[in-house]
């Protein structure tokens, strides 16, 4: 486990606690449409509010650029964070300055205020000591519970826990976790399912998981480039030939380590993408020239999930076709539903992230179905690469200043 402070180690009675979550959640029409990351983020506010902390949510939405953008305000969160809590939120109109003091000031005793977007600033995406000296003077205590933006060196992720005593909150602490586990903490053999469009966007996370787990699944359309990497013809099919010889040492690395990598044997193909076009089931080798691979076919399931049934852990990160054109989502869901299934009978543990990745389970009905399922993006991808993250980082760091100060 990363080497950082948790609630465990917190003493948050009548302090200020500003605690970092992502509340960059799906919005339209000025009301929030998904309140996912809201709920997860309550376990670590409501801890903090039962033992008495001062609790001042700060966050980030969308992109204003250091401007002030009314249509990025975090006030429409304010009604969904008081319901998921069942208690009044004090709304700050600035994450600094007098309009944050005065909120600050509102709280009680296990009360809790929500300041608004930090992005409205330029220091906070610049780590500007100044812009993380006026946050830090509203708080006592830094709580860190925004994994997903961990990955971001900015004031309100690294620059607070540079000047307060710093914590992970439960969800930070519940990703490390999961991750770590799935990638060489957990029960052997293991395995990654890695999809999505495009190998050059996760070539380091296949070449990290190749030396992490037993098995790797490739699927989705950089499943393509590594079949033509191996001479097979892909018609039209999404790939990148530019990559054919990085594809082709990747598999070499894993013939010379032991290493096993599954690729499709079968395919859906169409001679277009759009919904319910005409489709053909086809060996991979059976492509026409016109025709694009959409999706895994029917064999490669099967494949798949005979080979995940010997498996005791699986890391998952990208949709195995283009899901969200039926029916082209077919491969992703069955594999999905029976991921579900052996973890649900306790003989796999399941530990899946990444956007796409979310919006395929969630397709699949499944979300609540695997071990772990992460909201964060880019920092779930840079920390299976096995790249530092800032915020875990500067963490670390803190921890070290408070054991030997």
């Amino acid at each position: 486990m990363a080497r950082f402070l948790t609630l465990d180690h917190c003493e948050p009675r009548g302090r200020r606690v500003l605690v970092r979550v992502d509340f960059n959640v799906p919005m339209q029409d000025g009301e929030v449409t998904d309140a996912t990351r809201i709920e997860r983020a309550a376990l670590t506010l409501r801890e903090l509010m039962e033992k008495g902390g001062r609790v001042v949510a700060l966050s980030h939405f969308g992109r204003p650029k250091g401007r002030r953008e009314p249509s990025m305000s975090l006030r429409p969160v304010v009604p969904v964070l008081e319901r998921v809590l069942g208690r009044p939120v004090v709304f700050g109109e600035d994450c600094i300055g007098e309009p944050a003091r005065a909120a600050v000031e509102r709280l009680g005793d296990g009360d809790v205020a929500l300041l608004e977007n930090l992005r409205f600033h330029p220091g906070e995406e610049k780590n500007d000591p100044a812009f993380a000296d006026a946050l830090a003077e509203l708080g006592d205590l830094y709580v860190n519970d925004a994994f997903s933006a961990s990955h971001r060196a900015h004031a309100s992720i690294a620059g607070l826990a540079e000047r307060l005593p710093a914590y992970a909150g439960r969800l930070l602490e519940a990703e490390v976790r999961a991750l770590e586990r799935a990638l060489g903490g957990a029960e052997r053999p293991s395995a990654a399912l890695v999809g999505g469009a495009k190998v050059s966007t996760k070539l380091a996370v296949l070449e990290n998981l190749l030396e992490r787990v037993d098995v790797l699944v490739v699927g989705g359309g950089m499943a393509n480039t590594f079949l033509a990497a191996k001479g097979v013809d892909v018609g039209r099919s999404l790939c990148e030939r530019e990559l054919l010889a990085t594809a082709r040492a990747i598999l070499d690395k894993a013939a010379a380590t032991g290493g096993e990598v599954l690729l499709p044997v079968d395919a859906v193909v169409a001679t277009e993408l759009r919904p319910n076009v005409e489709t053909r089931v086809v060996p991979v080798d059976g492509v026409g020239p016109k025709e694009m691979i959409l999706d895994i076919g029917p064999a490669t399931v099967k494949r798949i999930v005979d080979r995940l049934s010997s498996c005791r852990t699986l890391l998952w990160n990208g949709p195995l076709g283009a899901f969200e054109v039926p029916p082209f989502d077919r491969g992703t869901v069955d594999v999905a539903r029976a991921v579900a299934e052996l973890t649900g009978a306790g003989r796999l543990e399941s530990i899946a992230g990444g956007g796409d990745t979310v919006a395929a389970l969630a397709h699949a009905g499944v979300v609540e179905r695997f071990t772990y399922v992460s909201t964060a993006g880019g920092a779930f991808l840079e920390f299976i690469e096995g790249r530092e993250l800032p915020g875990l980082v500067a963490l670390e760091r803190a921890a070290e200043r408070m054991k030997t100060g």
